[in-house]
């Protein structure tokens, strides 16, 4: 597949209706040599530390990339990998667990606002708002702890109570966009087996121990319930101005290849550029070469 055009192959169309099962996991758009598509990661990088010191100085745009996927997909490793390689000084990560009391004493987005990019920054979120539509939906009673109105006990949310949260989040992005932020969203779609191989390792490496807890064999448990809250998630929020890309992530050589494409090729589409500076800056500047000059 040709250099930048895996954005289109792997977004998900906006207003169309989709299932987890509708994507492969194991799809490797015709690269089956690992190296290669490692080499294409770095030439990425390359490209992407380019645009990225252009969006620095620019100072007016900034980018949100959010990475959802299941326990074990590799969300991690693909922020390490792609995201090392540019400019720390303006990228900023944040992970999102489970909300303080302070936290679910305001709505449900509060919390991200203060994560949210500043001007000239890539803000990459690991997990995000959208686990209140994803590990929420599929443990409604988390709801009760957010003392909602109307909602006293699980039997009270209903569907049109999940339509209202995609609303919401579509209308913070729809914002975020016109106000200069680009919304990038990674759902990195690794299947149940590959999964169970993975958490296998982390149990029988020492190495890994650390990286496995009993949650994560809990929440496996709920599988399809979590795909179905996936699907109706990416159905939802899937929009022309925020879209999702749905990445196979049972082969992370090129689920790593793909995001740093499509992270290249959108920061590529924004019209970047470096500031220009007026007369004045540039007769100082001229003043302070020939200060420079006399020093010899």
């Amino acid at each position: 597949m040709e250099k930048y055009h895996l954005d289109t192959h792997f977004q998900v169309k906006p207003g169309s209706r989709v299932k987890v099962s509708d994507f492969d996991t194991s799809y490797s758009a015709g690269f089956y040599n690992k190296s290669d598509a490692e080499s294409e990661v770095l030439s990425n990088i390359q490209t992407m530390r380019e645009l990225q010191d252009k969006l620095y100085a620019g100072n007016k745009y900034s980018v949100l990339i959010i990475f959802q996927a299941m326990d074990a997909a590799g969300k991690d490793g693909t922020i390490k990998h792609v995201i090392s390689g540019v400019n720390p000084q303006g990228t900023q990560v944040s992970s999102f667990k489970s909300p303080t009391e302070l936290e679910l004493k305001h709505d449900f987005l509060w919390r991200i606002y203060k994560k949210l990019p500043a001007k000239g920054y890539i803000g990459i979120f690991n997990r995000s708002y959208y686990e209140e539509v994803l590990v929420v939906r599929v443990h409604p009673q988390f709801l009760l702890r957010q003392n909602l109105p109307g909602i006293d006990q699980v039997e009270d949310v209903n569907d049109q109570f999940w339509q209202n949260r995609f609303q919401q989040i579509n209308n913070l992005e729809k914002h975020l966009t016109a106000s200069g932020t680009m919304v990038l969203k990674f759902f990195l779609n690794v299947s149940r087996d590959e999964q169970k191989k993975r958490f296998m390792k982390r149990i029988e490496d020492p190495a890994r121990n650390w990286k496995f807890s009993m949650s994560d064999a809990e929440e496996r448990r709920h599988w399809d319930k979590y795909m179905h809250a996936y699907s109706e998630m990416l159905s939802a929020t899937s929009t022309n101005y925020a879209p999702w890309y749905v990445v196979p992530a049972d082969k992370k050589w090129f689920m790593r290849m793909v995001v740093s494409n499509i992270i290249t090729n959108k920061l590529a589409q924004l019209p970047l550029k470096y500031p220009q500076i007026g007369d004045k800056e540039r007769a100082r500047l001229e003043e302070a070469r020939k200060c420079l000059e006399r020093e010899d």
